[in-house]
């Protein structure tokens, strides 16, 4: 069914429409794909669920039932996306009032056609540790970008492959791990403190790296919401304060024409991603 209503009901006010994310994995692959579909129509709003390792008749149940739940309680049609790799899961998941996207399907068949064989229909591939060497670039990844946050160990800048610099509460954590966990770069950040900002050069102990560093910036006001919740009433919170450090560290970038980018906006993905493709860093692993 296609429709915009559930059958046999009428949408209520305010409703918010369900989409289900369904695997028999970790559901990783299939949030992804439903997080880029959904953003394309992001003037509607859409409660988004995720349902990992539906493997068995109990846990189809379970989900089927909670769809046909989310549908009366909206009066709007939900939306299955999945990844369920399963025919018979699949085919129960048919049955259900909600506009289903299969993932697998869409693409499988015509891989088929072109290698002239069928798909083997093995469950969590893609997210398994068979490839050691990538798995283990992956967690080293991430370990060197913990041993390496807010510049604890600068010692081990040289074995970076980028290096983070900006404000505290700018973004920059948050993006070395995912550059860490998802492209398996070693990504280390150092936060540039009031102390630094007494000249707009670059701290001194940044200096030999400067072919790896790049910024983030963040607008004042957006900085104050986040320390707040940190600090709260605090002068390292105030609206002077924010301003000065964003002012000081953006004006600090330029001199030493360090590329950087504002995080006001963007998700730690994007940020990961453009950051990437303006420095012209290829991902380790992929």
């Amino acid at each position: 069914m296609n429709g915009q209503q559930h059958p046999n009901t009428t949408s209520k006010p305010g409703a918010k429409r369900t989409a289900f994310f369904i695997s028999d994995g970790t559901g990783l692959t299939v949030e992804g794909i439903g997080h880029s579909l959904l953003a394309q129509f992001r003037d509607q709003p859409v409660e988004q669920v995720t349902f990992p390792y539906v493997d068995s008749d109990a846990k189809v149940n379970q989900v089927l039932q909670r769809i046909e739940r989310a549908a009366e309680v909206s009066g709007l049609q939900p939306i299955i996306i999945t990844s369920i790799v399963s025919d018979q899961i699949r085919k129960q998941l048919h049955r259900s009032s909600a506009l289903m996207l299969d993932v697998f399907e869409s693409y499988l068949a015509p891989l088929a056609n072109l290698f002239g064989t069928d798909p083997a229909r093995t469950v969590g591939v893609s997210h398994g540790i068979a490839d050691n060497p990538r798995y283990t670039a992956r967690i080293d990844a991430v370990h060197f970008a913990m041993d390496n946050d807010d510049g604890r160990r600068t010692r081990e800048f040289e074995s970076a492959d980028i290096i983070l610099v900006g404000v505290s509460r700018s973004g920059k954590t948050p993006t070395c791990l995912y550059l860490a966990l998802q492209f398996g770069l070693r990504a280390a950040n150092y936060p540039i403190t009031e102390e630094d900002m007494d000249s707009t050069a670059l701290p001194k102990i940044l200096r030999p790296f400067q072919h790896k560093l790049f910024g983030l910036t963040i607008d004042p006001r957006r900085l104050m919401s986040i320390r707040q919740e940190r600090r709260a009433n605090s002068r390292y919170a105030s609206p002077e304060q924010c301003e000065f450090e964003v002012r000081q560290v953006e004006q600090m970038l330029r001199r030493a024409q360090i590329p950087y980018l504002d995080a006001t906006e963007l998700s730690v993905e994007e940020l990961a991603t453009r950051l990437m493709s303006q420095a012209g860093i290829e991902r380790r692993i992929s």
